[in-house]
């Protein structure tokens, strides 16, 4: 049977980082809110429980006052090579889709590759795709 194609967004950075530190930045809450985000929003609170069906949370505040919130589960979990969790913003719950975060060792840093599939439109993509973007720039300061 034939799936229908969903949209997706795929990204890829070099790290200054060891892949073990690449992913302790994602999965450690003090280290996650320091980069989460695009450059208008500043994460405010993280949970962060990264074991197969162990939940995360993220709290963020848009520079004009906007609250968001996403969260999900994590649905494998590699230590220092891949995150995949579901993807949910509180305010659109039925929208579930998938965040795949794999780090691949480069010399002495990381390539992240992150795919973010089963985006409900276009326009779904668009923002995701200003948030990752914004987040990586972030990462890779971070990591500077």
């Amino acid at each position: 049977m034939h799936q229908p194609v969903t949209p997706s967004l795929t990204m890829k950075r070099r790290l200054n980082a060891s892949p073990a530190e690449v992913y302790q930045a994602w999965t450690d809450p003090e280290l996650l809110v320091r980069w989460f985000g695009p450059e208008n929003v500043v994460a405010q609170e993280a949970e962060i429980d990264p074991h197969v069906d162990g939940a995360y949370r993220v709290v963020m505040l848009e520079d004009n006052g906007t609250r968001h919130e996403v969260s999900g589960r994590y649905l494998e979990v590699v230590e220092n090579e891949r995150l995949v969790f579901s993807w949910s913003w509180v305010t659109t719950p039925e929208r579930v889709s998938r965040v795949t975060v794999t780090l691949k060792p480069d010399g002495d840093g990381t390539i992240l590759t992150l795919l973010h599939e089963k985006l409900f439109d276009g326009a779904s993509v668009r923002g995701h795709t200003h948030g990752w973007t914004g987040s990586m720039v972030k990462l890779e300061a971070f990591f500077a």
